[in-house]
């Protein structure tokens, strides 16, 4: 049991590898709260709070120091307000709301001027009581005046946060609840979780109005064809296919029937009169991916009079998947897979898809039933167990996961990519179940499909990836290398040999220079800018966090990852704006 404890935790992000959020472990003195952002603090020592340090004593200090000369007049009236808050108290446990605010008023009214610390708690107290009739405009007034007594009162701060919440204020509400973390030293774990959820609910916020005015991504050429590769029966990519490849494709178990009289040597579509849908498929082959929605477009445009109709709804929503046109895709691919006597193959492969795209919008219900659909479609498609394997590997259902590989080998048992998904969820296995049985059996797995299929990337990073999870850094390393001789192109592959060699050396600079690497080769590499700006904000660089964040974003194909990088954005600023009102110095040029 004791050799997964020193990384048994790393694992999280099946379908990324190591997991992003553990980069603050490694770059250095910060550390990662929360799940959807980060947050400063230094784990060198436990760190005290803004009240242990003494900042939160000002108010105290003022008070003890004027109420030394008070005359008997004012700790008169200091009494009955504090018999008039007692008495709130009591209303507001006996849920008597309109009864306590009146007493809370009174004690407000009654108490001298100079008492800032009791009149900002019966401030919070009225407002406490407001909260519980959903009076939140009342809440935030109350709190506000709470905090001009107290700045740092953080129960004031948290319960202003919260109404912000409620009105759909988000920004607000995450500066509140930072500085209210801030100021109890990310020791109270009611807050981190409210900020997290309010950094949650901010990021789909921003996402979705975003999302609305999002021009389309335009794909890298490597991007699309890498897609493309992981499916083995794909009916658009497969109808027409270079005489030459014929013989490689069956020895893959692939169903097809091409049409020899009508394909060039490239598998190009060739003929006198090309339909739109015809040159929309030679454009795939050239990968001219520009052109192909709109050649689908015009296909589709003389619908009654086209013989490809379904083919064409496919190609239009899978290229528009790949564009991050999600709305569009799942139109296409919904109406292709939902049509009775269509190709059963067709229809499942735009199952798949719309699958996919559903696990991305966080439907994964819906999802999965897109797979079981699919099998009872096309139930010898090796491409349907692979592609269901992969989303139950995401909701880490892990023996669900193998067994669908294990199916899809049976079908297609010279497609190396499904060995690899199944021997990467038996490596998470042996990670959940701290068993090293299943640990040995990932290992002897990945170094078998390497031998079979020694030029596929797949199994090469992935493996790569398990080794540095165990700590076996020098191994990752050449493993990773290989992966990159194989596939040059494959810019994320760069990216997680960074993330190993922040992990193995702790040398940022590296992993900068290879995440720069990374985007030479692909400038469309959002994973590249993301793990940039999650760098920089642990060393502090806030501005050049958030323009990688930014970039990131607009690279991003999906509303579920602007979400996820919009709330790391919003960390970011909401951090320098908190610790310049807090007159907090942030941590810079730690690494």
């Amino acid at each position: 049991m004791a050799t997964f404890t020193k990384y048994g935790d790393q694992l999280k992000k099946i379908t990324e590898g190591w997991s992003k959020w553990e980069i603050a472990l490694c770059v250095g003195a910060p550390i990662a709260l929360g799940l959807a952002g980060l947050w400063y603090f230094r784990r060198s020592k436990k760190p005290k709070t803004l009240k242990e340090s003494g900042q939160g004593e000002d108010a105290k200090k003022e008070v003890t120091k004027k109420t030394s000369n008070v005359t008997k007049k004012s700790e008169s009236r200091q009494d009955l307000a504090q018999a008039a808050k007692n008495k709130g108290n009591k209303c507001f446990k006996d849920g008597l709301y309109d009864e306590a605010i009146v007493c809370y008023t009174e004690a407000i009214k009654t108490c001298p001027p100079d008492i800032k610390s009791d009149i900002s708690t019966f401030y919070q107290n009225r407002a406490a009581a407001y909260e519980n009739q959903k009076k939140y405009e009342s809440v935030i007034q109350d709190c506000t005046s709470a905090l001009q007594l107290n700045p740092k009162y953080s129960k004031a701060l948290a319960r202003r946060s919260k109404a912000y919440e409620v009105l759909g204020k988000y920004r607000e509400a995450l500066e509140d609840i930072t500085k209210a973390c801030l100021i109890e030293g990310f020791q109270n774990a009611a807050f981190l979780q409210a900020a997290d959820r309010v950094l949650k609910t901010l990021g789909k916020f921003k996402a979705t109005e975003a999302y609305k005015s999002k021009k389309p991504t335009r794909p890298s050429k490597f991007y699309v064809e890498n897609y493309l590769a992981g499916f083995v029966n794909d009916p658009v990519a497969l109808k027409f296919v270079p005489r030459k490849r014929k013989e490689e494709l069956e020895g893959l178990g692939v169903k097809i029937k091409p049409d020899l009289e009508k394909i060039g040597d490239n598998g190009s579509v060739i003929g006198d009169k090309l339909s739109a849908f015809d040159k929309a498929r030679n454009c795939l082959i050239s990968q001219d991916y520009e052109k192909i929605i709109p050649l689908c477009d015009e296909e589709l445009a003389k619908e009654a009079n086209s013989s490809h109709v379904m083919e064409a709804l496919l190609l239009r929503g899978t290229m528009r998947l790949l564009q991050g046109i999600t709305t569009g895709a799942l139109a296409d691919l919904t109406r292709v897979g939902s049509t009775e006597g269509a190709d059963s193959t067709l229809r499942a492969t735009a199952l798949i898809r719309e699958g996919s795209l559903r696990m991305q919008r966080e439907s994964s219900d819906e999802a999965l039933s897109c797979f079981t659909k699919a099998e009872k479609l096309d139930n010898d498609n090796s491409d349907v167990y692979h592609h269901h394997g992969q989303q139950l590997l995401q909701l880490e259902k892990l023996d669900e996961a193998i067994t669908k590989f294990d199916k899809s080998i049976q079908l297609s048992p010279n497609f190396p990519t499904s060995y690899v998904q199944k021997y990467y969820a038996v490596h998470r296995k042996a990670i959940v179940n701290e068993n090293l049985t299943y640990l040995t059996e990932a290992k002897t797995g990945f170094e078998k499909t390497i031998a079979k299929f020694p030029d596929c990337s797949d199994a090469l990073i992935l493996y790569a990836q398990a080794l540095s999870d165990q700590g076996k850094f020098e191994e990752a390393e050449k493993y990773f290398k290989k992966a990159q001789e194989v596939q040059p192109r494959n810019a994320n592959n760069i990216v997680h040999r960074g993330l190993m060699m922040l992990q193995w050396e702790g040398k940022v600079e590296k992993t900068i220079e290879l995440l720069e690497e990374a985007l030479k080769i692909d400038p469309t590499c959002q994973y590249a800018y993301e793990i940039r700006g999650t760098i920089e904000v642990q060393r502090g660089n806030l501005t050049e966090a958030v323009n990688a964040f930014k970039k990131a974003i607009d690279l991003s194909n999906s509303e579920g990852e602007m979400a996820h990088l919009f709330s790391l954005m919003e960390a970011a600023e909401v951090q320098v704006k908190v610790a310049k009102d807090l007159n907090i110095q942030l941590p810079t040029g730690i690494l």
